[in-house]
């Protein structure tokens, strides 16, 4: 096999090697918390919002819990509840689906655009009823979505618009950062994102300082002092240590996503020409490689001979929003084929911030046998 002696094995994401290069300064800011005590907000979270909202362009970043309390939070300082349709791709992680259901709204799945696997305008322009107060377009795999189209749409039916940046740190849409688009934006820092915590974490972006401040309020109680609370929120707040690591790595954030690119044009270089399916980003989308995603026949078999030569691979989504056992009472299949058909094709290759040339040409090599030995 072509390549296999010069690599014995290819994580999917190497945050081992990514954590051994950081490690004396994520040791100085876990002490640095321990000295402060700054255990929840403080100084550690505000220095962390400050330099995230400056990386993006956004006027307010509200650290918080994680990447679902960020979209939901968002939603519920939108005035978006029960007896509200949002409607959400379905080709995504649950948790987007999951964040229109804990405001008690009802998520209305929408299909994709097949090339770039983000939500469809045309879909959504089906999918509108009078009920319909938001959109979520997915950021898929660090690919923005059709922004252009999808907020003509919004400022003609009125609709709130909350992205989901959860795998898109840094993307750009005509030269805008996701999460400074729409209404809100919300982001994950997972340990595994481009931009990941030692834990959970997420934020959410907005221009808009009433929303930034019902977002403040709802994430931490809905204090307007220790004691005093002027509405039900929740307790979503950002860790100091989970701000403190994270403020550690936002400055690598630029270069690791330059790293990202240039090993997908890679990718893309030599396996384009094999006539692999690729994602194809819409116009004016700046895409951050959170996952480099190729179509294949048969997964299982290519999937199998790629672990045997080493190759760490990925299936992100398997099960469509619409067709999960959590939604599936109230859609059947067929109803949206761009995402079905997607998800019984799709397979992520490797590619992080810290994945060498070598090992990226080892993996071309060893996807194109993996496929031709079919």
């Amino acid at each position: 096999m072509t390549g296999a002696t010069t690599l014995q094995r290819i994580p999917f994401v190497n945050l081992a090697r990514q954590i051994e290069r950081l490690r004396p300064e994520l040791v100085a800011a876990f002490e640095a918390v321990l000295d402060d005590r700054a255990f929840i907000k403080g100084p550690h979270v505000a220095a962390f919002e400050a330099a995230f909202a400056k990386a993006v362009a956004a006027p307010h970043a509200i650290g918080c819990a994680n990447g679902t309390a960020a979209l939901s939070l968002a939603l519920e300082a939108a005035c978006i509840g029960p007896g509200d349709e949002v409607i959400v791709p379905s080709l995504t992680f649950i948790a987007t689906g999951e964040a229109v259901c804990h405001v008690g709204a009802t998520p209305v799945f929408c299909d994709i655009d097949p090339d770039s696997y983000t939500l469809d305008p045309e879909d959504l322009l089906r999918r509108l009823t009078p009920r319909t107060r938001a959109v979520i377009p997915v950021h898929l795999y660090g690919t923005p979505a059709d922004m252009g189209a999808i907020l003509a749409i919004a400022a003609d039916h009125r609709l709130v618009v909350i992205e989901d940046c959860a795998q898109a740190h840094l993307a750009t849409y005509h030269g805008r950062t996701v999460g400074t688009l729409g209404t809100a934006g919300g982001f994950s820092f997972f340990p595994g994102k481009n931009l990941g915590a030692l834990g959970d974490a997420g934020m959410v972006t907005t221009s808009d300082p009433e929303l930034a401040e019902a977002v403040v309020k709802l994430a931490d109680h809905g204090r307007l002092s220790k004691y005093e609370h002027d509405r039900v929120g929740h307790n979503q707040r950002l860790d100091g240590l989970q701000a403190a690591l994270l403020g550690v790595k936002l400055p690598h954030l630029a270069e690791w996503t330059e790293h990202r690119r240039r090993i997908a044009r890679s990718y893309d270089s030599r396996l384009r020409p094999a006539g692999i399916k690729t994602i194809v980003p819409p116009a004016g989308a700046a895409p951050v490689h959170h996952l480099y995603v190729i179509e294949v026949d048969d997964r299982p078999a290519v999937a199998a001979r790629l672990a045997a030569s080493g190759v760490e691979t990925g299936v992100h989504y398997p099960i469509p929003l619409h067709l999960q056992p959590a939604f599936r009472a109230r859609h059947g299949s067929g109803r949206l084929p761009n995402a079905e058909r997607a998800a019984t094709r799709i397979l992520s290759l490797p590619i992080c911030g810290e994945i060498t040339d070598e090992e990226a040409s080892c993996v071309c090599d060893r996807v194109l046998d993996a496929i031709h030995a079919g």
